[in-house]
C-alpha cells in the first residue's frame, strides 16, 4: 500500500491527520511529491515528521528549489510574499536540511506510473483539471502510463494525450479546490490509485499562519480552500 502525499507546505496538523488515516488503511510505503516546508505554519515540525516515514521516495518541488533559486519574474506584490515566505523557511531550517531538500530528484519512474511535481517538463507548470492545448508539451515525451503530479493543489484525474492518465492527488496542507480537508492518494495492492480526503483542525493552522507577518494570504487559503477572487 503506497501513500502518495503532495504539497504539505509546512502544515503538520494536516499531515498528522493524513498519516493516521494512512496507517489505518495499511500504508507501508510512501511517495512524497515535493513542497514540504515552504509557505506553511510549521516547516521544521513537518520535515521532522516526514523523515520518520520509512520506505519513502522523496521528490523535489519548486518549494525546495526556490530555497536556493527563488523566482525573479513574479509581479511585485506576489514577489514580496514569495520572498518573505522563502526567507522564513530558510531561517527556520538547518542549512544541511536545505541542502538535502534542494538535492532531491525531480522525478520518479516506477512500474505503476511516472511521478513529478508540476509536470514532466517543469516543477512550476502543471496540468489543468480540464484538457488544455499544452497538455502534450507538458508531458515532454511521457506516454502510455499514469502521470502523477501536484503543484496546483487541485485534486482530480482525467485522460491525457498519448494514452496517459493524469492524476493530481491534491494538496495535503493547502488545498485550493474549495474543500479544506487534506487531500492525498492511496495506491492499493491491485495498482488502483484512490483519491482521498481527511479532516483536520483547520482553524488551528489558520491561527498559527496569521502569526507570520506575511501569512495572511496562506491563512485565507487554508480557511476557504481556495484563492481569494
Amino acid at each position: 500500500m503506497l501513500g502518495v502525499l503532495y504539497d504539505v507546505h509546512g502544515n503538520v496538523d494536516a499531515l498528522d491527520a493524513v498519516l493516521a488515516d494512512a496507517e489505518e488503511a495499511g500504508v507501508d510505503e510512501w511517495l512524497l511529491g515535493g513542497d514540504y516546508c515552504t509557505f506553511g505554519p510549521w516547516p521544521v515540525e513537518t520535515l521532522a515528521r516526514l523523515r520518520e516515514l520509512e520506505a519513502a521516495t522523496w521528490l523535489r518541488g519548486n518549494g525546495e528549489r526556490w530555497l536556493a533559486d527563488p523566482p525573479l519574474d513574479l509581479p511585485a506584490e506576489q514577489s514580496r510574499f514569495v520572498f518573505a515566505a522563502i526567507a522564513a523557511a530558510n531561517a527556520a531550517l538547518e542549512s544541511r536540511d536545505v541542502d538535502a531538500l534542494i538535492s532531491l530528484s525531480a522525478i520518479a519512474e516506477r512500474p505503476e506510473g511516472f511521478y513529478c511535481h508540476g509536470s514532466p517538463l517543469s516543477d512550476v507548470q502543471s496540468f489543468a483539471a480540464e484538457p488544455a492545448a499544452d497538455d502534450e508539451r507538458l508531458l515532454a515525451g511521457v506516454k502510455e502510463q499514469q502521470v502523477v503530479f501536484g503543484h496546483s493543489h487541485l485534486q482530480f484525474r482525467r485522460p491525457g494525450p498519448n494514452e496517459t492518465e493524469l492524476v493530481n492527488p491534491g494538496s495535503v496542507g493547502m488545498p485550493l479546490d474549495g474543500d479544506t480537508r487534506a487531500a492525498w492518494a492511496l495506491r492499493r495492492g491491485d495498482g488502483e490509485l484512490e483519491l482521498r480526503r481527511t479532516e483536520y483542525d483547520v482553524e488551528r493552522a489558520v491561527a498559527r499562519m496569521r502569526e507570520y507577518d506575511w501569512g495572511h494570504r496562506v491563512a485565507e487559503r487554508l480557511l476557504n480552500g481556495r484563492d481569494a477572487s
